[in-house]
């Protein structure tokens, strides 16, 4: 049944370069411009969606973005096709009904330590990084249902937080080291080195 006056949501699956997550893209912005990352379940409190997502099983991670949800399944659940359709109505029935995806309130009282955004505070190098990071990394791994975010620069090293598809993702490290320590590195000539830091 259509709910009379709410849009009709759509929600399609994308596989990720990691087996152990899959994308979830909706026809609505879910937090415009923004991702937000919950590891695990008492991460969750800023996110009402996040929350009930947790209470399925077989989730283990939730990582929000503009227009997109990557969910990081447990090692218990097999297949991912054996629990995409009930994820897909789930998410058309939250976003139909027009519920809360992100509390801002929420998010901005919690303490965030990572962000691409630069500030005055940041040096030369730092900022850089930061825009190097928000113009060519960021695209690039949000399709793959990830996000990248600046942690540190300290004596030549970048360190990095992977978010998303990227966290634990057998190719992310790869793409760490060949593609974004080699764009830095080339660009940016004070970084030696970019590490991934665990949350």
């Amino acid at each position: 049944m259509i709910k009379t006056g709410s849009p009709v949501i759509s929600i399609y699956t994308e596989m990720t370069p990691n087996p152990e997550t899959m994308k979830f893209v909706a026809n609505k912005l879910l937090y415009p411009g923004k991702s937000i990352d919950f590891p695990d379940e008492p991460s969750a409190a800023p996110s009402p969606l996040a929350q009930e997502l947790f209470t399925f099983p077989f989730i283990k991670s939730v990582f929000i973005a503009s227009n997109f949800i990557t969910l990081t399944k447990t090692n218990e659940t097999d297949d991912w096709q054996d629990v995409i359709p009930t994820i897909k109505q789930f998410l058309k029935d939250y976003l139909e009904d027009g519920k809360v995806v992100v509390n801002e309130d929420a998010v901005a009282a919690m303490k965030t330590e990572s962000s691409n955004v630069v500030s005055e505070d940041d040096d030369d190098v730092v900022k850089r990084i930061k825009e190097l990071l928000e113009n060519y990394v960021k695209p690039a791994v949000e399709m793959d249902g990830g996000a990248i975010q600046f942690k540190s620069y300290n004596e030549g090293t970048v360190n990095l937080m992977l978010q998303g598809s990227c966290s634990g993702c057998p190719s992310s490290m790869i793409t760490l080291k060949s593609g974004i320590e080699g764009m830095m590195k080339r660009m940016i000539p004070e970084v030696k080195e970019v590490v991934a830091e665990a949350e």
